[in-house]
């Protein structure tokens, strides 16, 4: 019973904030990031896949959800809504402790070390798995892209063999799709291993994570050209697309009732994942107690303003049903006869997809690199560069493990996966604020989240009432497929199985050595 008693008081034992800020000022991380370059990282990682691709799937719904329609803009609002109290839990955090790894680093400083280790497990999920997402989604838009010079480029390089730009999944599903055998689509090596490989994917992914060995400045200025073409881009649809929009598009506005919105906001929330990875660079920016909450709040109302009138047009444009799922915003200039300016959105979503890939994959170097910082991970992962003053080989190695990743998982499971991580990690932010404000009321914050507790509370029962129905439906879904075993919820379970075990056979002993 005593010893039960001491890996009980371990597993809850907190590191005070203190503590996280006198490392945080030993850090060898060099300090360069400003306002404006934090809203653009923010932009650059939330525009992207969602506006892209996810909008068409939340309008007309896919197997197993149904779609929410015009009413789209009713979904995009509850999500924003939903992320506001989060942003300003997360507001609240990094200008009171600005150190690396966001709702990690808040976690371990109010719910102890064993909470600590889930949180950042399940961040790996989202801004690994979520990159996995991207880069799936930036090997389309490439192609795309491309088969506008048809005419000039060469035949093999605008239509390649399929095994060489897609996963084994993604080839199965088409395959089933066009009644065609996938034995003679795709190579096998000594007659039984299939093999198929997104070669486009893996390319990205290593090219952005060398940018980020490199130093995070240098990846800032890349975001911002990004950031910039993406915006012109969004902003001509907007403007050209008004011209096109006929009202009786919008009827019926809700063709699936409340279902259908709740649904859709649930798939959307991925278009809003990104805002929160600006915390993951506290330690690099200059003035964090100022900036960071100007950064996070801003990312957010541009995001929403852009959201809300691109599915204005959008399902303006043409009837729901009729949306494309792949690429939605390109496919509705073409349908309105707009070629042109449909190839230019082809491109402005590879910049779009790129930014994201970029502040995922800081997002994931930063929260494994203040995870091994606090002895969850073998010491050699926190090592910084000499020269550029990055953490190089957790740099290296997370790009490593997301283009392994890319082999394996589709676009719809990452996504949907990268969702419950980002549920869990704006719930518990907004649990974490509640508890520091008790536990240690006297701390100064430069940042306070107005009518607290009520705003955390509206954050946690928002966030948490959409991650609830959706599991409900998918899960009854699954069970009418007799697919429950690879159904989304079950397959986050088993990431949190697997978590709970590398922490008592590893994280736990490691702890205890490391506190001796």
């Amino acid at each position: 019973m005593t010893k039960i008693k001491e890996i009980i008081s371990n597993m809850l034992k907190v590191k005070s904030a203190d503590v996280f800020l006198e490392t945080a000022e030993k850090s060898e991380l060099k300090k360069t990031l400003g306002i404006f370059d934090l809203i653009t990282l923010g932009i650059g990682a939330v525009v992207g896949t969602g506006i892209f691709t996810v909008v068409g799937i939340a309008a007309v719904g896919s197997n197993p959800t149904s779609g929410a329609g015009p009413a789209l803009i009713i979904s995009m609002l509850i999500v924003a809504v939903s992320c506001v109290f989060s942003a300003l839990c997360y507001s609240e955090f990094a200008s009171m402790m600005p150190v690396a790894g966001s709702v990690y680093t808040y976690t371990y400083a109010t719910m102890g070390e064993f909470m600590a280790w889930i949180v950042g497990w399940i961040l790996m999920l989202e801004y690994a798995i979520g990159n996995i997402t991207v880069a799936s989604a930036w090997t389309g838009y490439l192609f795309q892209f491309l088969k506008g010079f048809e005419h000039i480029l060469p035949h093999w390089l605008v239509n390649p063999p399929i095994w060489l730009i897609n996963d084994y999944k993604t080839i199965s599903n088409m395959c089933l799709r066009d009644g065609l055998d996938i034995h003679t689509q795709i190579p096998y090596l000594f007659d039984k291993i299939p093999f198929a490989i997104n070669l486009p994917a893996i390319f990205i992914i290593f090219l952005l994570t060398a940018l980020l060995v490199k130093g995070v400045r240098e990846s800032t200025r890349l975001a911002s050209i990004m950031v910039g073409l993406n915006l012109f881009v969004i902003t001509s649809f907007i403007l050209v697309g008004a011209f096109y929009v006929k009202p009786e598009n919008w009827t019926p506005f809700a063709p699936n009732g409340m279902g259908g919105i709740f649904m859709g906001a649930f798939l959307i929330f991925f278009a809003y994942i990104g805002f929160d990875a600006i915390s993951t660079a506290a330690e690099e920016t200059k003035n964090p107690q100022r900036d960071l909450p100007i950064g996070i709040l801003g990312t957010l109302v541009i995001c929403t303003v852009l959201y809300v009138c691109v599915a204005l047009v959008l399902t303006g444009m043409m009837k729901y049903n009729t949306i494309d799922f792949q690429a939605p915003i390109a496919y509705a200039m073409r349908f309105v006869g707009q070629n042109k300016i449909a190839g230019m959105i082809s491109a402005g979503a590879l910049a779009g997809l790129t930014s994201v890939l970029l502040v995922y994959q800081l997002g994931t170097t930063r929260i494994l690199y203040a995870m091994s910082r606090d002895g969850f991970l073998p010491k050699i992962l926190q090592t910084v560069h000499k020269k550029h003053k990055t953490p190089h080989i957790i740099t290296w190695v997370s790009g490593i493990i997301v283009a392994f990743g890319a082999l394996f998982l589709d676009i719809n499971m990452s996504a949907e996966l990268c969702n419950y991580g980002a549920f869990t990690s704006f719930i518990i932010v907004c649990v974490a604020v509640i508890i520091l404000r008790h536990t240690d009321p006297n701390r100064k914050r430069p940042f306070k989240v107005p009518f607290s507790p009520w705003f955390p509370l509206l954050g946690i029962v928002s966030c948490g009432g959409l991650m609830v129905y959706y599991t409900y439906k998918s899960l009854e879904n699954a069970v009418k497929d007799n697919a429950l075993l690879s159904s989304t919820p079950v397959l986050f379970l088993y990431w949190f199985v697997i978590g709970v075990i590398f922490y008592f056979m590893y994280c736990y002993g490691n702890q205890r050595k490391n506190n001796n």
